[in-house]
């Protein structure tokens, strides 16, 4: 009894709970509230979103079925916030669209995009692209990317583009989609090339623009008119590139290195690419700034205290700038099949937490608007909900305990 008293006491001065440290002599300017979409394992049924509190300085992990009562589905793989109440979740494997409030309360979902990968909107409208080839009572050859009315959360138009198609960002009113072609050795057709330009209006296909490198996978980053896009290549004879492109112009600027997570402040593209040889089975790992305006890159991330600290990452998943405070998110997989890390920092270097143990490959990550921002129960980073919980007297406690409790050997705040 008397070790449990000791350690909880202690663990209420820790820094790590946000009381003292770094974090707490932050600024309430770089404070910000985070969803955390966790990938979780292909074919398991068990993505998970995580909300970072930024008042507490916890990471809630499984906080949709927290709030919810029920599962977020297999692979989520992408979320945007869409307008102040409203914010979209492509569940890949679950062939579902999931809409949720910022506060985690579900609100609706779409089911006739299987195999959706990734998201824009215009507020109105959200466009997702797919792998598959069929859309309701509608059959493509390739893929296509579809057009959800947000308030009836039904699709209301579709636009066949090429294979297997990934990043969708809109630009003057016109849809830009990157094509990877990524199951050629599956269905037989070559890798594609191209990005799709579709008018959102008609969802008719513009135009293709022929970019020179192979398998457009994953990530797109916009800056203003220039798109940045990683090209994966095919692990073999074609290395990876990253691909720029200008939409005032359809100039396309490569360079020789991968962007595989990649994000912007609008200005510049920050890049973590990951380079993959089947002939060696080595990782080869770049960390990149790129100015689109000038097309020169620069190595590293802001500082030298940032760029260190991805490149000692075990498995870089996931990078990311808010567009709110300019704080700079990235996340760490670890073995891929187990809990991964988030991390936070100020541009200037300054860790904003962490890091806090997220779940299994946590991917995306999505700031809350300050004002849609919502606090909600939370328990603290690095939890494992399973475990038992004791209060500070020691005794086991359940769910429905409010204060502060000991789990794991972790203090935690139940509300």
């Amino acid at each position: 009894m008397v070790k449990k008293l000791l350690l909880a006491l202690a663990l209420l001065t820790s820094p790590f709970f946000g009381q003292s440290g770094a974090y707490s002599s932050l600024s309430a300017q770089t404070k910000e509230n985070l969803i955390i979409c966790n990938e979780g394992n292909w074919q398991s049924d068990n993505g998970q979103l995580a909300y970072y509190d930024s008042k507490t300085n916890t990471l809630t992990n499984q906080w949709f079925r927290h709030v919810n009562k029920t599962k977020l589905g297999d692979t989520p793989n992408d979320i945007i916030q869409v307008n102040d109440t409203l914010i979209a979740i492509a569940v890949n494997w679950s062939n579902i669209i999931q809409f949720i409030h910022p506060d985690g309360t579900a609100c609706g979902a779409t089911e006739g995009v299987p195999n959706n990968r990734r998201l824009c909107s215009d507020g109105q409208y959200l466009y997702v692209t797919s792998y598959a080839h069929k859309c309701g009572t509608t059959t493509f050859t390739k893929g296509y990317v579809a057009k959800i009315d947000v308030k009836t959360k039904a699709v209301v138009g579709t636009c066949e583009v090429g294979w297997e198609p990934e990043g969708v960002r809109l630009y003057k009113d016109m849809l830009y989609v990157a094509n990877t072609g990524g199951y050629s050795f599956q269905e037989g057709h070559d890798y594609e090339k191209t990005i799709s330009v579709v008018d959102p209006t008609t969802m008719t296909l513009v135009r293709n623009i022929d970019t020179g490198c192979i398998n457009l996978y994953s990530e797109m980053s916009q800056a203003g008119q220039y798109l940045c896009v990683n090209s994966a290549g095919d692990y073999y004879d074609n290395p990876p590139k990253t691909v720029v492109l200008d939409c005032e112009t359809d100039k396309v600027t490569t360079f020789d290195f991968p962007c595989t997570y990649n994000t912007t402040d609008g200005k510049k593209f920050y890049t973590i690419g990951s380079q993959f040889s089947y002939d060696t089975g080595d990782y080869t790992w770049f960390v990149n700034t790129i100015d689109p305006q000038t097309m020169t890159v620069t190595d590293g991330i802001f500082n030298d205290a940032i760029t260190s600290k991805i490149k000692s990452l075990t498995a870089p998943y996931e990078i990311y700038v808010s567009p709110y405070t300019g704080n700079l998110y990235f996340t760490d997989a670890q073995s891929y099949a187990s809990a991964g890390d988030l991390y936070g920092y100020t541009t200037d270097g300054k860790a904003l937490f962490g890091p806090l143990e997220a779940y299994i490959n946590p991917a995306h990550i999505l700031a809350l608007k300050p004002q849609t921002a919502t606090a909600i129960n939370s328990i603290a980073a690095k939890n494992h909900e399973a475990a038992p919980s004791y209060n500070l007297a020691g005794q086991r406690v359940n769910g429905q305990y409010k204060g502060v409790v000991v789990r794991n050997g972790k203090k935690y705040i139940q509300r």
